[in-house]
């Protein structure tokens, strides 16, 4: 199911105590970008919903979140974005279509995107940054805790990348981040934690810095498009003025935060896909198409064939 969010509503208390043991049930993916790396394709069509194989970007990163349990999500659009509701809303006359044609596992795979999570959408009206973009989701997320995902990250293993964060919300009942460890030349492209190990693959947030050249990294575990955040998170959002970009960064914001209260960051398990590029989505492409048992032998035959031309 689809809805708009039409009117915007003001809450005051976010910085009421979270209840013990609450489970994440909401969900925000910022989808308002103009996606100018993968012009002229992005031109007419939103980068969400080109294709990885067989199914639009965004898609994947829907899945995940209804597989670790989310029933309600948010999608922060902008203008050129009908297409991402257009996909997730039913077509009659496809349907219809299909139904006549007897096309049932055709039938059957386009109505269980219509109906696998309630989706609603409201509008980034200004291009200010991934922070002012969940700053839009305010009035959707209440006193609750939610989850982010970014679209440019899929993250592929059996436990949902999001589920994993959920079990560190569990134990801690505090914001969690995604981390993965990147080379160091590549810090000025995230954000990045100070970590003080707990365990294996579970830190504690000491300090975050945006896009810090690599000799003032103080480490090399950068957040990743994966979050579990407190709805405190808005107050600092509000107070936190533009930076890196000249843009309101969310990582400011969460160092805001992690002033207030503890903060944890989880090594996720699972091979990330950062399609923020085009050869990086080509990559991804090729990597979810060779997991279709049906494809993969002609595919990697096409690719040895391919290989030993340009090699010969």
């Amino acid at each position: 199911m689809a809805y708009r969010i039409t009117k915007a509503k003001t809450h005051h208390a976010y910085d009421r105590r979270i209840k013990s043991g609450q489970r994440i049930t909401k969900a925000v993916i910022p989808a308002a970008g103009l996606g100018t790396r993968f012009l002229p394709a992005s031109k007419a069509q939103p980068k969400e919903m080109l294709p990885i194989y067989d199914k639009p970007a965004i898609q994947y990163v829907i899945e995940e979140a209804v597989a670790a349990g989310i029933q309600d999500i948010l999608v922060i659009t902008g203008r050129g974005k009908q297409a991402i509701e257009n996909h997730f809303d039913h077509s009659i006359e496809l349907e219809e279509t299909l139904r006549e044609q007897g096309k049932r596992a055709e039938l059957q795979a386009v109505q269980k995107i219509s109906n696998m999570v309630n989706l609603f959408y409201v509008r980034q009206k200004e291009a200010r940054g991934l922070g002012h973009a969940v700053l839009c989701a305010k009035s959707f997320v209440g006193h609750d805790p939610f989850a982010v995902f970014l679209g440019d990250d899929i993250i592929d293993h059996p436990r949902p990348a999001i589920r994993q964060l959920m079990q560190v919300w569990q134990r801690y009942q505090a914001p969690v981040l995604a981390v993965e460890e990147i080379p160091r030349e590549r810090t000025q492209a995230y954000g990045i934690v100070k970590p003080k190990p707990l365990s294996p693959r579970l830190f504690q947030v000491q300090d975050l810095v945006e896009k810090p050249r690599p000799e003032r990294a103080p480490s090399r575990l950068g957040i990743v498009g994966r979050y579990i955040l407190t709805p405190d998170i808005f107050g600092c959002l509000e107070k936190t003025k533009p930076g890196a970009g000249h843009e309101i960064q969310l990582t400011d914001a969460l160092r805001r935060l992690n002033r207030r209260r503890p903060m944890y960051a989880w090594q996720f398990e699972g091979v990330r896909h950062d399609i923020g590029n085009k050869l990086e989505f080509v990559k991804a492409t090729l990597a979810f198409a060779l997991k279709d048992k049906a494809a993969r032998p002609e595919l990697l035959e096409y690719l040895r064939e391919t290989v030993n031309t340009l090699c010969s």
